[in-house]
């Protein structure tokens, strides 16, 4: 089996919220230039909510999931990493996880538990496929809902 990538899920909840605050950014962007004339102080202004925004955008457009035969790469942005997928204990189906690393633009993902007491949360396209390739790999993955 050649790798294969699994888009990131995008819900309402997290486009809203990225847009919201890039759309907000924008907006100061304009304001601050209006009020100051664009002054050297502006700039850094300006620069900061650019920064936010294009982070923001990477993060959200940029975040897909890879399998490979002895690994599962995340990528969300600047944000990279990967597991051994011998490490993987479980994983939990259609839940959330609200505390931890989360390389996800959707809710109601993947909950994978790795190595001793690891957890990461991804939000694939499908969830079944994901699981379904993962399992293909080391089908003694507890799957959980």
């Amino acid at each position: 089996m050649t790798s294969i990538k699994f888009k990131s899920k995008k819900d309402v909840f997290f486009q809203a919220l990225i847009l919201g605050i890039v759309g907000g950014c924008i907006s100061l962007i304009v304001s601050v230039g209006l009020a100051t004339g664009l002054d050297k102080s502006s700039y850094v202004t300006i620069s900061l909510l650019l920064l936010v925004s294009a982070f923001l955008l990477w993060s959200y457009y940029g975040t897909y999931y890879e399998l490979t035969q002895k690994q599962i790469k995340y990528n969300c942005g600047p944000i990279k990493g990967k597991i051994e997928i011998k490490e993987v204990r479980g994983v939990v189906k259609g839940k959330t996880l609200w505390v931890g690393l989360k390389p996800a633009t959707a809710r109601k993902g993947l909950i994978i538990k790795y190595g001793k007491f690891d957890e990461i949360y991804i939000s694939p396209q499908t969830n079944d496929e994901f699981i379904n390739r993962l399992l293909e790999l080391n089908d003694a993955i507890k799957i959980t809902s």
